[in-house]
């Protein structure tokens, strides 16, 4: 007996509403193994989960999957928590997942986040309170496995970066029982020298069990109270552990830790390289603008040089001379030429001349020269001067 003819939609839509309002399939926690991966490039996830007798297909919408503390992979078990509905388009049933977590580790993570949460209020991860990892570490100290490939990792990387730098290896077990006080020994040991610049934590990747001696209180807090910088290199790129935030610096992977931690030689040589060109350059074209600003001032101070302004004066003055010189004697012998003008007319003019000719030249008592014979009466006695000597006459009788 039928009661309606439904078409494909409606009946896919009435078992959607069915199951969506059904309490335990909305609130659904199932385990079982992951296979068929796939992370889509939209960010959703899409997986079937398994057990020995079934499977049903899964999906992670983005929003949810960019919650999740690790990537799933295929064999993994894990518990999903979330819904079951139809995709009414297809016809069938699936998981939206909401929540993915490793089957029997609810309590690890629970742990984890507590202790995480207790160090944080404390201030353990405070960035104020991290040191600063040295730049050129001579010494680095390494807190690993022996055997693992972590240590083989960061002696390789050491190798290329700066064969020079030199490492101490403490021999550590890195999961298990007993890890974690070893790796705290490891760091307290090293924190006894004075040679250790930097030390590195390292292990490779592994379960949430496997990484879990990093996450133990007690190593957390030794590694905030160790002296020497610690850089912790735990798994891969995705794992987190407690140590990777109370560390000075987290590396994604050991290889990683030990490029933080040794720096590359060879681009230091070629930086010293081109700081001592710099510097040569810097040198030779400051002497050159000091012997640039010399030289100005040597032709500044030639110029203004008071020798040669001294010498020039002493020209000035040899010049001064000859014309003085020059105008003296030009003086003289203008004087000359008037003396002699004015000596040949006195010697034309010579009254002592006339007494070569017989004349003579009389003189009262006074010197007073007596040129009338009016007056020659006047004086009893006179001087007569003649062209061969002098005398003294008396005169008795004058004529006009």
């Amino acid at each position: 007996m039928f009661i309606k003819t439904l078409t494909v939609s409606d009946i896919n839509n009435y078992i959607k509403k069915v199951m969506d309002n059904d309490f335990i399939l909305n609130n659904a926690g199932v385990k079982g193994e992951i296979s068929n991966f796939k992370l889509h490039s939209s960010g959703h996830i899409y997986f079937s989960l398994k057990d020995s007798f079934s499977k049903i297909n899964c999906v992670m919408f983005k929003s949810y999957a960019n919650k999740l503390k690790f990537i799933p992979e295929n064999g993994m078990k894990v518990i999903v928590k979330g819904r079951v509905s139809v995709y009414s388009k297809e016809g069938t049933y699936q998981l939206y997942c909401e929540e993915i977590e490793p089957e029997g580790l609810g309590e690890l993570y629970i742990a984890f986040e507590k202790l995480k949460s207790k160090l944080e209020k404390e201030g353990l991860f405070d960035i104020s309170h991290k040191k600063t990892i040295p730049r050129y570490a001579k010494k680095v100290g390494i807190i690993t496995s022996p055997t693992g490939a972590a240590i083989r990792d960061i002696i390789n990387v050491t190798k290329r970066r700066n064969k020079n730098c030199e490492l101490l290896i403490y021999p550590a077990a890195v999961q298990g029982i007993g890890a974690s006080r070893e790796v705290i020994n490891g760091i307290k040991e090293f924190n006894k020298r004075n040679d250790v610049d930097v030390i590195i934590v390292a292990r490779g990747g592994g379960s949430i069990e496997e990484l879990w001696a990093f996450n133990d209180e007690e190593l957390a807090r030794t590694i905030y109270n160790s002296k020497i910088p610690i850089i912790t290199g735990v798994g891969h790129e995705t794992d987190y552990t407690i140590v990777d935030f109370v560390s000075d610096r987290r590396a994604p992977t050991p290889s990683a830790a030990a490029e933080i931690a040794v720096f590359n030689l060879d681009e230091l040589e070629n930086k010293i390289e081109n700081f001592r060109k710099s510097l040569n350059y810097s040198m030779i074209k400051d002497l050159k603008d000091k012997y640039n600003r010399i030289h100005v001032l040597k032709r500044t101070l030639d110029l203004n040089n008071p020798g040669k302004i001294i010498v020039n004066e002493y020209n000035k003055i040899d010049r001064l001379k000859e014309m003085l010189n020059y105008k003296a004697k030009r003086q003289i012998d203008i004087r000359k030429e008037k003396l002699s003008s004015i000596s040949s007319l006195l010697t034309a003019n010579n009254p002592l001349n006339i007494l070569n000719k017989g004349y003579a030249v009389i003189q009262d008592e006074n010197s007073n020269v007596v040129s009338e014979i009016s007056r020659l009466s006047e004086y009893g006695n006179v001087k007569i001067t003649l062209k061969d000597g002098e005398g003294k006459f008396q005169i008795m009788k004058s004529e006009e």
